[in-house]
């Protein structure tokens, strides 16, 4: 289970993140929603590291992350996507995956140096990342250029590089952004399997409504870096705080339609 304490962060005398106190278990996913600015990546980042605490802690499994620096937390478990594809460009598609599933095996160590050796360990790692090129449909790409991809198959391709870290916790921060009407359905099916696996935890950052409502077990939403509302979509969304805070649906929005 991944759990934050009273998990806090101030820039200056702004309080983006304020004491939020959370869990989330395994075969769950909880989608974090809030109005622009209301600290959801925020939150995503002090759980995967990239920002430090101010106060509160971070735990995974009962081990706390909190001092960790986010490559040891991916080491942990925790698996991150980002807005913005984070890719070696320049490298093929396979070469990507296989990088990851390298880092995952214990970063490419020998049994000793003799040639069979290399190119079993070679073979063992480029016959996994095959493998995760199929799970998510771009085999015929395998060779390319991440340059060369089109938006839509790069966030395919992170989504494949997650899975080859296999982490305990997947973090998919707006997964779908900038992507077509005919691109996002395919990272959307690709959440829907790793939902299967009732062992893992998938946190999800979506400002889609219906897409929220379609793949979440659970919501919690967050104001002004303050925890208002957790629990079951249909009860979350119909709550008033939500209606007001997220949905922008202000008690004076049907006077000023009358």
């Amino acid at each position: 289970m991944l759990a934050t304490q009273d998990l806090t962060i101030r820039f200056g005398g702004h309080v983006a993140v304020n004491a939020v106190t959370c869990a989330f278990a395994p075969g769950t996913l909880t989608a974090i929603v809030g109005p622009n600015g209301a600290g959801k990546t925020t939150y995503f980042n002090l759980i995967s590291g990239q920002l430090k605490a101010s106060a509160g802690s971070v735990s995974l499994g009962g081990r706390d992350l909190t001092g960790l620096a986010p490559s040891a937390r991916t080491r942990a478990g925790l698996g991150r996507a980002f807005q913005l594809t984070n890719l070696f460009p320049h490298l093929s598609v396979l070469e990507n995956v296989r990088l990851a599933v390298q880092a995952t095996r214990g970063g490419g160590h020998r049994r000793g140096l003799n040639l069979w050796s290399i190119w079993s360990d070679h073979h063992v790692l480029t016959t996994r990342a095959e493998d995760i090129l199929r799970t998510v449909a771009m085999m015929d790409r395998r060779d390319a250029p991440v340059a060369s991809l089109p938006h839509g198959d790069q966030r395919k391709l992170e989504v494949a590089l997650l899975m080859a870290l296999e982490p305990q916790v997947y973090m998919f921060d707006e997964p779908t952004a900038g992507m077509s009407h005919d691109e996002a359905p395919v990272i959307l099916n690709l959440i829907r399997e790793l939902k299967k696996d009732k062992t893992k935890t998938i946190l999800l950052v979506e400002h889609k409504m219906d897409v929220v409502r379609e793949l979440a077990d659970r919501i919690i939403v967050l104001t002004n870096g303050t925890l208002v509302a957790d629990g079951l979509p249909a009860e979350v969304i119909a709550s008033p705080v939500v209606q007001e805070a997220y949905l922008g649906m202000a008690k004076d929005a049907g006077k000023e339609a009358a």
